[in-house]
């Protein structure tokens, strides 16, 4: 009987878990996004993801984000913006304007894209740097992971 009680356990723990690296996160779902550079620390900025259904057609995923107190784009170099970036390593990647809303203080922040199709499993959110000239993007300012979205 004790056999029999242990293989159930076992079998059960090894069925109900999820694959290893998988995210698990149920959407809607929000994260903190975090400086990589902890000389900012008023810098701050949240991620919220959910699922929109806009059009006639299947349910896209949103990204908006939020970010506060962030330093002035020219004086970390030649950028005048920051754009939110999200990606899946080594598969894709989405990129979209933030656009600053005056406040004192300093702006925030924001913006979002709402046409992902794609599963965001294991995927990276970050605010970086940008210039709109060039359209080059600069260095991660903040960063977070669909993993500690909750």
């Amino acid at each position: 009987m004790k056999k029999i009680i242990a293989a159930l356990i076992i079998s059960g723990s090894v069925l109900v878990s999820p694959e290893n690296g998988k995210a698990n996160v149920s959407l809607p779902c929000s994260s903190v996004l975090e400086p990589v550079n902890t000389g900012y620390a008023n810098e701050k900025g949240v991620v919220l993801v959910y699922k929109v259904k806009l059009t006639p057609s299947f349910p896209r995923t949103s990204i908006s984000i939020h970010a506060n107190h962030l330093p002035t784009p020219s004086s970390l170099g030649e950028y005048d913006g920051y754009e939110g970036f999200a990606f899946i390593p080594n598969e894709i990647s989405w990129r979209f304007k933030l656009y600053p809303i005056p406040v004192i203080g300093g702006p925030t922040w924001v913006g979002r894209f709402d046409e992902i199709t794609a599963d965001l499993e294991n995927s990276k959110l970050e605010v970086r740097l940008s210039n709109s000239k060039t359209g080059k993007l600069g260095p991660v300012v903040l960063e977070s992971s669909i993993n500690s979205c909750k």
